[in-house]
């Protein structure tokens, strides 16, 4: 048999995104090249690994049993390759970073540009999307360490704190000198909330308790600065993070106002598989994140 680790890189793709065009993408490689590999590869196992159709691809009992043994040797090869790295010395190699889009435009430029200038012989690779793929993606050995809102609930990654911010009320010019709202009057605004899938979407409605509350009211987008926006525009208004702040409403028709106490707060923090031999250069980042300066609210006039 000859089972490379490519082979079984693309299988892991096709797995994940149950898709030939998406997996080929994922891979950086055309869909003839990944699904010539994939047919050697069941033509080496004699069996299919996958059962196909017009509208969906689907592991066999044969592919289920292969893709969790298959991961089992990507993540070894992974750490392995991280062993090496740490050979290397502080701050070198390829580091795979994921960051929450609530977090990722107002920290990563600031990381990025200190990175380069101070460890240029880092390869950083970032990526943003939301925190379930994120930790999934770590778990699985896709990413080294992840920005994400603390706590994971997840036994197997070490958190480590970077710092707390407060949730800010953003809402329209033409309310800057009305009472700032509590929860209960909130529930009765039109809240502008991000989509699923977003943990900030899930704390804001916590918060304001809006299990009970009609849909109707509520609508979504797809970014903090398109609801600011749409705030804007007098639709409604939206919690952001204190450290969108500068940036999402500089321009912006809006008024910002800080929520009564006890105010909404999230932790943001670096996460990391404990089982990583990387823990001393991932606790490095883990300083440097702190020490950067984040955007912050500016203070009232």
């Amino acid at each position: 048999m000859n089972i490379t680790l490519k082979k079984l890189r693309y299988f892991d793709a096709l797995a994940r995104y149950r898709h030939f065009g998406r997996a080929a993408e994922a891979c950086a490689v055309s869909q003839p090249a990944l699904s010539l590999q994939m047919k050697e590869l069941e033509s080496e196992f004699g069996a299919p690994l996958l059962e196909r159709n017009a509208r969906e691809i689907r592991l066999s009992r044969l592919g289920e049993d292969l893709l969790g043994r298959a991961r089992d040797i990507l993540r070894a090869v992974d750490e392995l390759e991280n062993l090496t790295r740490a050979a290397q010395g502080p701050l070198a190699g390829r580091l795979r970073i994921g960051v929450i889009p609530t977090v990722a435009p107002y920290l990563l430029p600031a990381l990025i540009k200190h990175l380069s200038e101070h460890h240029p012989s880092l390869d950083l690779r970032p990526r943003e999307t939301v925190t379930q793929t994120l930790l999934r993606d770590l778990l699985d050995g896709k990413l080294d360490l992840a920005v994400v809102a603390l706590p994971t609930s997840e036994p197997a990654l070490h958190e480590e704190p970077i710092y707390e911010e407060e949730f800010v009320l953003v809402r329209s010019l033409a309310d800057a000198g009305e009472p700032v709202p509590n929860p209960q009057a909130l529930r009765e605004m039109r809240l502008l909330l991000l989509e699923e899938g977003h943990c900030f979407r899930d704390q804001a409605i916590s918060f304001c308790n809006l299990s009970a509350s009609p849909q109707r009211e509520m609508m979504e987008g797809s970014s903090l600065k398109t609801l600011v926006q749409m705030v804007g525009a007098g639709i409604g208004v939206t919690l952001i993070p204190e450290i969108a702040v500068p940036i999402e409403t500089g321009v912006a028709e809006v008024s910002v106002v800080r929520l009564p106490e006890p105010r909404p707060k999230r932790q943001i923090g670096l996460v990391w598989r404990k089982s990583s031999p990387l823990v001393e250069e991932f606790a490095q980042i883990s300083e440097i994140l702190k020490t950067l300066d984040r955007p912050r609210m500016p203070a009232p006039a």
